[in-house]
């Protein structure tokens, strides 16, 4: 995401970098570079002249003329006025005091209304919440059948009277069913159109009138642009939304909808989708996209991906068997099932600092490589996974025709298990003392 953005950006602070001590005419020549940068991102045209207004005041100030290092100074700016032009701090779901927190997701059609219903569900399920989902399209075909498969993916009851009583009425009734059951939040899905038109503008209004939603969630497509904003402005305008849900973000190389939609409509981005996956959805933080797009990276967001991935149970059995050098394959693939869980992992690259823009551009991880692996350890017997070295030719060929691959790959595979064993090997006679007592924890501290 941010791609081509954050390559025009980096080439505009390496003309900085160059001159050493800035003029205020050095200032102001690369602070063309990032207006056209901005404007090239599909960033609001008012929202660009506002934002290089700031930042040139600012950089054309004492703080960075007469500083000993005038590139970081101007970066460091930037990333401030990035971070308060996409809304400045983090804008958390507005949970009522007394349930049922009811949440109207609204939106046009395609812009993934219904999936993200139910990601977000899923993420306050995640967080001992007891969601309930109401599907209150009746007029797309099979919109009340997707919200359902949805919901049974992610074990979420789907309340739903039919395509034949009126969305005000499902609305009403979805509400008095979660507080009857015990549901702490309602998620409604509304219907949308192909564009905004004055009878789903009303039939929206008359839901939020029946049931006076705590939040009115906005679903936009951030590969629209432009027309998200506008979209974002008209739904505002109308329903006064609480918040905006940005989708399909992971494959927006531009980002100029994330760069615009707070200034013009003064409401915050609160949830963005980065995949297809039910769990691909996350908060908006601000100030974490500033430094994603100035390549500065974003570890809070990669330690609660790896947290929220992590189980400690686990982690203290492979500690000891570490400690007692019986790693096997079974450990193996248990690394590979954590790993996943945190997502894609050319988006982990993405945030770790030292990354910069464009470095990625190239490189592909093939993640069908982790399945491959995955088959290949459980084509073995358990015997074999304990006792790698037992595995021969025959014992090979076996596997490989198990897992659908060659005896090449599975050579590949039990090399790599040998390595990495060696390190740990080693890694942990490194934690032990001079009088062969190992230390606390796995590190030698």
């Amino acid at each position: 995401m941010f791609q081509n953005l954050s390559e025009k950006l980096e080439s505009a602070f390496k003309k900085f970098r160059n001159k050493g001590k800035l003029t205020e005419a050095d200032v102001k020549e690369g602070m063309r570079e990032i207006k056209m940068a901005l404007l090239e991102a599909d960033v609001n045209f008012k929202v660009v002249k506002e934002f290089v207004k700031t930042v040139t005041e600012r950089a054309v100030g004492a703080e960075v003329l007469e500083s000993l290092v005038p590139a970081q100074q101007v970066v460091k700016i930037v990333n401030e006025e990035l971070t308060s032009l996409m809304g400045g701090n983090v804008s958390k779901l507005n949970i009522s005091s007394k349930p049922p927190t009811v949440i109207m997701m609204v939106g046009l059609q395609g812009a993934g209304k219904t999936t993200h219903s139910g990601k977000l569900a899923g993420l306050y399920k995640k967080q001992s919440k007891r969601p309930l989902l109401v599907a209150g399209d009746v007029y797309r075909p099979a919109a009340i059948k997707q919200l359902e498969i949805v919901g049974g993916q992610l074990e979420i009851p789907v309340f739903s009277m039919g395509d034949k009583v009126s969305p005000v009425e499902i609305a009403k009734a979805g509400v008095e069913h979660a507080k009857r059951y015990g549901h702490d939040m309602v998620f409604i899905d509304t219907a949308g159109r192909l564009q905004i038109d004055e009878k789903m503008m009303g039939e929206l209004l008359d839901i939020k009138e029946a049931v006076n939603p705590d939040e009115i969630l906005l679903v936009v497509d951030s590969m629209t642009g432009q027309v998200a904003v506008d979209v974002a402005k008209t739904f505002n305008e109308q329903l006064d939304i609480t918040g905006v849900v940005m989708t399909k973000l992971d494959g927006d190389t531009r980002g100029g909808a994330a760069l615009s939609i707070k200034y013009v409509t003064g409401k915050p981005i609160k949830f963005i989708g980065t995949g297809e996956k039910l769990d691909t959805i996350e908060p908006f933080y601000p100030d974490r996209m500033a430094s994603r797009i100035l390549g500065m990276g974003d570890v809070l967001t990669l330690i609660e991906k790896a947290q929220s991935a992590y189980d400690e149970k686990k982690a203290v059995e492979l500690e000891k068997k570490m400690r007692e050098q019986r790693f096997t394959l079974d450990d193996y693939l248990d690394q590979f099932d954590q790993i996943s869980k945190m997502g894609n992992m050319e988006q982990l690259l993405g945030m770790m600092p030292g990354i910069k823009p464009g470095q990625l551009k190239d490189v592909k991880i093939d993640e069908k490589e982790i399945g491959r692996t995955k088959a290949i350890i459980l084509s073995m017997t358990k015997k074999e996974r304990e006792k790698p070295e037992i595995i021969n030719l025959s014992r090979k060929k076996r596997i490989a025709a198990g897992a659908g691959t060659t005896v090449e790959a599975v050579n590949r595979l039990l090399k790599q298990f040998e390595t990495t064993n060696k390190m740990m090997k080693q890694f942990m006679n490194a934690s032990k003392t001079k009088h062969g007592r190992k230390k606390f924890g796995s590190f030698p501290f």
